[in-house]
């Protein structure tokens, strides 16, 4: 709580080479989250290079994504995403949600009536990401500082040291979704539901423009989308839109990525992402 100062027809959609991430197959599962597997695992998993996982559901997994591709927009490193994503962790449990203490609203619950925006503007998770990060910047070295202490200069919460416990799964997210941890998040497709509805790839392509910025252009035709990397950022920044797509396939139907030799594909979604040469 912030005080502020001062579907059964697929598309093709998301596809990869070196030089691209091309987004494969639109047919939006729809938005009924069933579990995985028996004992109820969420469908989204980001696995750090010593092993610790971090689990969440497909729209934790789609919010986490848009916070780090706004932090991308702005120029801004990997722990602005880390203090971003685990503030967000602690207010909301990385949820849009339209509830909270007084009139605290939102994925960093913002409050309306203390100058954080309109109700409608704090519960689109682009804006509130980006009202985050305008108070960050204004941080002094923020970077450098203790995450609690540098999410609390945002946010000024009643309590200031919730936030760290947030810090370790937040920075295994934010590797992921920046790109520097390939092939580290990984969201599994509900194969097992009933209705499907069909997705839309000029969707796809006006969230990503929306989240990333102009500088993201994808284009294609048909069901397919390709999004060019340039050469002299091609590996951080292939697999942070790769990621950024396999965050966001449920909501958007997204049913193949491949990028360089990997490929992610709903139907075999379980085993994550796969090298190209073994299917």
């Amino acid at each position: 709580m912030p005080e502020r100062r001062t579907r059964r027809r697929h598309h093709r959609i998301a596809r990869a080479s070196s030089a691209a991430v091309v987004l494969v197959g639109i047919g939006v599962y729809v938005l009924v989250y069933h579990q995985s597997d028996q004992h109820g695992r969420p469908r989204c998993v980001v696995t750090g290079e010593s092993g610790r996982t971090y689990a969440m559901e497909p729209q934790q997994a789609a919010n986490a994504a848009t916070i780090e591709a706004v932090a991308s927009a702005r120029g801004l490193p990997e722990r602005a995403v880390t203090i971003a994503v685990a503030t967000a962790m602690q207010e909301s449990e990385l949820r849009n949600i339209r509830f909270g203490d007084r009139d605290s609203l939102g994925l960093f619950q913002q409050r309306p009536s203390q100058g954080w925006g309109t109700e409608e503007e704090v519960l689109d998770p682009v804006y509130a990401a980006g009202a985050f990060y305008d108070g960050l910047v204004e941080v002094p070295d923020y970077a450098s500082l203790p995450l609690a202490e540098a999410a609390q200069e945002v946010q000024r919460s009643a309590f200031p040291d919730a936030y760290a416990r947030h810090e370790e799964n937040a920075a295994l997210l934010a590797a992921a979704l920046t790109g520097r941890a390939p092939g580290a998040l990984n969201c599994e497709a509900d194969t097992a539901a009933e209705e499907r509805v069909v997705g839309s790839p000029d969707v796809v392509h006006e969230l990503m423009v929306r989240e990333f910025g102009a500088g993201v252009a994808p284009t294609g035709a048909g069901g397919d989308l390709t999004v060019p990397v340039p050469a002299d950022e091609q590996s951080f920044r292939g697999w942070e839109l790769a990621h950024w797509s396999v965050a966001h396939s449920v909501e958007l139907g997204i049913e193949r990525i491949t990028f360089g030799n990997r490929v992610w594909e709903a139907d075999r979604s379980r085993e994550g992402w796969r090298e190209t040469g073994g299917e």
